[in-house]
């Protein structure tokens, strides 16, 4: 048993976690299978098509920028959010590298 993990979560995955905490709602999940691939898409257009209101979306859009799920920039008065895709396969990678190595 590995018992200096129970005391803390190791600093490479702290950013792993966050993201698991994040794809863990529902909504947020919508949102993210809403982007096709190389899309970028502001929080009107992803209002638009969801069940949500603009500002619950916005909600979910800052967890996931903040995770690192989503990058976005700001053009103008609208904020144009993607897939962190570099981000998201460095951060899954740890995961099956832990997974391939340690388990």
């Amino acid at each position: 048993m590995k018992q200096h993990y129970a005391k803390e979560i190791p600093d490479v995955w702290k950013r792993v976690s966050k993201v698991f905490t994040a794809l863990g709602d529902e909504q947020r999940q919508r949102i993210l299978l809403t982007f096709e691939r190389g899309e970028r898409l502001n929080v009107s257009q992803l209002a638009e098509v969801s069940t949500l209101s603009r500002p619950t979306v916005s909600h979910h859009l800052k967890v996931l920028r903040e995770a690192g799920v989503l990058a976005s920039s700001k053009q103008g008065k609208e904020v144009f959010y993607w897939i962190a895709k570099d981000d998201l396969e460095d951060m899954l990678g740890r995961v099956l590298g832990y997974i391939e190595e340690e388990v």
